[in-house]
């Protein structure tokens, strides 16, 4: 007798039952070790290394390029939120796995790093005052570019100060706005006389003004 292949499907089908296995999707896998370990991550303090790495192995599992941010106890609730790190290549990974999370009545779950009142920087040895911090804005094709002026640049540290910008950046406008809505990104030490330059504070007002004229 032939082995066609509606048979073949009928038995894969008739097996899958037999020996309960069902294909789950990474993002399944996750919020379901999300739910095991949801007291301990609720109370991530306790032991805060640890969690956070065994929470982004799992996360690395949806996609590499996924990362996290959890908000302060408030209310009984925490705000987890899952971050593309900027990348815009892994935003439909962030969207799919926020999508597929269950009903987690503690947690507060975000899209991508959302809009916070600048804070101080530390990175890579690099302290940066958000009040310090300054912001031009100028056109980029349909896009708003933006030079971000911050005390102490040196081209020497470039890449860590460039991140830094961006870090601020984030903050003020949030991830998705700066990776679908921002075009060049610049940064300089000093502020010319003649810049339009406003406060990191003031740039997300100034900033939407402008995105809703268009």
């Amino acid at each position: 007798m032939a082995f066609t292949r509606s048979l073949f499907i009928v038995v894969v089908s008739t097996l899958s039952l037999l020996t309960g296995c069902t294909r789950t999707s990474p993002e399944a896998d996750f919020w379901r070790w999300f739910q095991r370990n949801e007291a301990a991550l609720f109370d991530f303090e306790r032991n805060q290394d640890g969690i956070f790495d065994r929470l982004a192995i799992e996360m690395h599992k949806v996609h590499p390029g996924l990362t996290f941010e959890f908000g302060p106890k408030q209310d009984g609730q925490r705000e987890f939120v899952i971050s593309a790190d900027g990348i815009r290549a892994v935003f439909p990974k962030v969207e799919s796995l926020a999508s597929n999370a269950p009903a987690l009545p503690r947690w507060k779950v975000i899209k991508f790093r959302p809009r916070r009142d600048p804070a101080d920087i530390q990175y890579n040895g690099v302290t940066v005052k958000a009040s310090a911090v300054s912001v031009g804005i100028h056109q980029d094709g349909e896009k708003v570019g933006l030079t971000v002026f911050i005390p102490g640049y040196s081209a020497s540290e470039r890449q860590t100060f460039g991140s830094i910008a961006f870090l601020f950046l984030d903050q003020a406008l949030g991830e998705f706005d700066v990776e679908t809505l921002v075009g060049d990104v610049d940064v300089q030490a000093v502020v010319p006389a003649e810049s339009n330059a406003i406060p990191l504070n003031e740039l997300p007002r100034t900033f939407d003004a402008i995105v809703s004229k268009r």
